[in-house]
């Protein structure tokens, strides 16, 4: 017997009930959470550091303060997501009246990631609830601290009954994707995304995935370089590159490749000093076995600015690569890691060719001012979510959708997108006994399908 099974039955009995049906459960469970981040800020911030070396204002600003402002966002929302939406009925119906209604699926699987652990775990969350479903959290393995802060402190919180945690690795995740879950939520990696959706394939069970890729930059000869290099530094070495939507690449405009290069090298310098390993603002790679795959990454690449490392520090500098080869593993893999590769490009339609030749990538940035640029950049790339003259800083617009295409992801969710993702948009029509002419009614006569064909 699935180990378990028993849990996850008390909580599809206990969903069944028609707890989670009510706003005010979604809303005291919502509120809870934001206490439970609020009252222990300090002990997220220690466990993120201790596990990915991040700053206490980086924790606070990617992870806490990101979902209070969700929370936030989607109490002040929720009747307005939750209540009936008319449409528009034909009038051979009439009368009748016609709606969407939103009804939560059920017990839903949220399976995080280590590089935000507790935005990554707690994130989909919120929408789930807000839906009015239960769930089960299996917060990352390679995160420890903040996996058990996680477990210890959500029982305490939220009602035991309808959200439990279960850490572990490999086996344990294996023998809850065994379980009939009504709805799968996985971030990671592309390999293990299929193995969750073979999985929900064995129960027909909806899924969405956030899976990465290579977010490709592109720096015109029109862009403000100081900024751009600014803002690309900060994104890029955020969380020590392990950010899914960091900037994977940067192809740049011949004209002004040496000044991007130059602009960066005296970001990285005025953000994390002159030794990085240093500097308290600037965060470690999650474990040896990432680190190892990271500087792999470096082999036979001839020109390298940075690369500096300390294996027991779990440290790599933040490092240039310029013009890798296209199909090196480092153009090829997503990396996921402190290193920006910079090819050179002749124009804006060279780039173009060189994204849409690839994979379709989480996100991509453009910095240019040109706006004839800035729509044929929306228009002709094909990616989950885009910022133009930024990164990453989609994330903060509560009501833009989050999520990947292709490989890099299906599904969406945060704000609206969520609560819809993770509800069943349920038909409803409603008519009344009025009596109606029998236009519809066998037997089926020529006028019959005049009148109607008319009415439709």
């Amino acid at each position: 017997m699935n180990p378990y099974q028993p849990e996850f039955q008390q909580q599809q009995q206990y969903f069944a009930s028609g707890v989670s049906r009510s706003l005010q459960w979604r809303r005291q469970q919502l509120q809870a959470m934001r206490q439970m981040l609020q009252n222990h800020q300090q002990e997220w911030q220690d466990a993120l550091q201790q596990d990915l070396g991040k700053a206490p204002f980086e924790s606070w600003l990617t992870e806490i303060a990101y979902l209070d402002a969700e929370i936030r966002h989607t109490l002040s929302s929720l009747k307005k997501w939750s209540n009936a939406r008319r449409v528009k009925a034909p009038l051979m119906l009439w009368p009748s009246m016609a709606y969407v209604q939103p009804e939560p699926y059920g017990v839903m699987l949220i399976i995080g990631a280590w590089n935000y652990p507790l935005q990554l775990a707690l994130g989909p969350l919120v929408p789930a609830i807000a839906a009015g479903n239960m769930a089960v959290i299996k917060p990352s393995e390679l995160s420890p601290a903040t996996s058990a802060l996680i477990a210890r402190l959500i029982p305490r919180y939220l009602d035991a009954q309808a959200v439990r945690v279960v850490e572990g690795a490999v086996a344990e995740t294996t023998a809850l994707l065994e379980l009939p879950f009504d709805y799968l939520m996985y971030t990671g990696n592309g390999q293990v995304g299929k193995i969750v959706m073979r999985a929900a394939a064995e129960h027909l069970t909806p899924v969405t995935l956030e899976l990465g890729g290579k977010s490709p930059v592109y720096v015109d000869a029109s862009a403000n370089i100081q900024l751009t290099a600014q803002r690309l530094a900060w994104g890029k070495w955020l969380n020590a590159g392990q950010t899914c939507i960091a900037p994977d690449y940067v192809l740049v405009h011949k004209d002004v490749e040496q000044q991007l290069i130059d602009a960066l090298q005296q970001q990285i310098k005025q953000m994390f000093g002159d030794d990085p390993q240093q500097s308290p603002d600037y965060g470690r790679i999650v474990n040896s076995r990432h680190l190892q795959r990271i500087l792999g990454y470096l082999q036979h690449q001839p020109k390298v600015l940075g690369g500096k490392f300390d294996e027991a520090d779990r440290y790599i500098e933040p490092t240039l690569v310029l013009d890798p080869a296209p199909d090196s593993p480092l153009m090829q893999q997503e990396i996921f890691g402190p290193l920006l590769p910079v090819l050179t490009v002749s124009n804006f339609n060279q780039a173009i060719e060189f994204i849409r030749s690839r994979e379709k990538p989480l996100a991509a940035y453009l910095f240019s001012a040109d706006s004839t640029q800035q729509q044929l950049w929306v228009d002709r790339v094909s990616s989950g979510s885009q910022c133009i003259n930024d990164v990453i800083l989609f994330m903060a617009v509560a009501e833009l959708p989050f999520g990947g295409t292709g490989p890099s992801g299906m599904g969406q969710y945060s704000g609206k997108a969520g609560f819809d993702q993770f509800s069943h948009l349920k038909s409803v029509l409603r008519r009344t006994f009025l009596p109606e002419p029998p236009l519809r009614f066998a037997p089926y006569q020529s006028w019959k399908q005049r009148v109607l064909g008319w009415l439709r």
